[in-house]
């Protein structure tokens, strides 16, 4: 009922007063025929430069009274629900309707506000999540935006190890887990990241369900935890399990999570595991998840950690290991057998630790 339908719609509600001088704010500028007569942003070092051809202001009650605004655009991001909040009802309260952004002021869960302006006689309308398409197209969709977590942007202090793998099942967690524990017997101060619901076994410091979030969540999961431990922990080195794989085939869906905890992680050095006959997953190969990782990430491989469950037992594995080495240029192990201290020597040489993993 408030979503708004088109963008003529918005016309309607014109001019507008535009909260949040980012991403959204210059979206909503853009839209065919919206006609911006302000810009207000919370953030100081914003405030008083040019954005969209205004000069971005902090006050809404002063800049409605020096134009002709009839509406306001809140244009805000998740995390941002408090100061969605208060300028509605300030915009309200000057008679001034109100477009949100579904991301920042759902008003399902704002009945007084809806009352509020029903009172001011006033519109207030939101920008659609188009979940109704979704519904349209699959036969089911979330109730809401799955997306709730605050953006972060946040550059790791400590060397971060990514694990990835190249199908889901390939032994990314227990090589994360080992990495750790190996470190640990290095004298280094190891985080360990878990982002799958199994990730029960020690040593971890954090185990969440990647897949429990929107993708659009999972980057900032990672960052936060990565944040946590650097701030609780003051580790060494940080290792972030992978989830699926960037390149698997037959099961696509996954791929988007392998990605968004590559991003979250933006590790300096990674880890790529790889299960031979897998039984009911489809690897594409060791090569190819190396340069997708490579492509996406200003990271390094720098080892292969081989999972033989499924190996020949009448095929030697020294052989083996003598012919991935050579192929991929790396060292490899498996580290049921042999342990990690191969794959950590490659990481200690690649980033540098110090004195004491040596």
């Amino acid at each position: 009922m408030y979503f708004v339908s088109s963008v003529q719609e918005l016309q309607q509600l014109n001019p507008f007063i535009i909260i949040g001088c980012g991403g959204g704010g210059e979206k909503f500028v853009n839209f065919s025929g919206v006609k911006a007569v302000g810009f207000i942003d919370d953030d100081k070092q914003k405030q008083g430069q040019e954005f969209c051809n205004k000069i971005i202001s902090s006050n809404l009650i002063e800049l409605a009274e020096s134009t002709d605004a009839r509406s306001v655009a809140i244009m805000l991001p998740i995390g941002a629900e408090g100061s969605a909040l208060k300028y509605a009802v300030q915009a309200i309260d000057l008679g001034l309707n109100v477009v949100s952004s579904f991301r920042s002021l759902p008003l399902h869960r704002n009945q007084s506000l809806l009352t509020f302006a029903k009172s001011k006689d006033v519109k207030l309308k939101e920008i659609s999540p188009r979940l109704d398409v979704v519904k349209s197209i699959m036969g089911t969709a979330p109730a809401t935006c799955t997306e709730v977590l605050p953006k972060l942007d946040y550059k790791p202090k400590t060397p971060v190890v990514f694990v990835g793998g190249t199908s889901q099942e390939c032994g990314k967690r227990t090589t994360t887990r080992i990495l750790g524990k190996t470190a640990q017997e290095r004298g280094l101060t190891p985080g360990i990241i878990s982002t799958d619901e199994m990730g029960l076994e020690q040593p971890v410091d954090l185990n969440f369900r990647a897949g429990s979030l929107s993708v659009m969540d999972v980057a900032s999961a990672v960052m936060g935890s990565i944040k946590y431990l650097e701030e609780k922990k003051s580790p060494d080195i940080i290792f972030v399990e992978g989830q699926s794989s960037l390149t698997e085939r037959g099961n696509p869906h996954p791929r988007g999570l392998s990605a968004a905890i590559l991003v979250g992680a933006q590790p300096d050095a990674t880890i790529v595991c790889h299960r031979f006959n897998h039984p009911y997953r489809y690897p594409v190969g060791i090569e190819q998840e190396k340069r997708a990782i490579e492509a996406m990430e200003p990271t390094k491989v720098v080892g292969v950690s081989l999972n033989l469950r499924n190996y020949p037992e009448e095929k030697s594995k020294a052989d083996l290991f003598a012919e991935c080495e050579k192929e991929y240029g790396l060292p490899v192990a498996d580290i049921y057998q042999g342990g990690a201290s191969k794959l950590l020597d490659a990481i200690i040489e690649y980033i540098g630790i110090g004195d004491v993993a040596k």
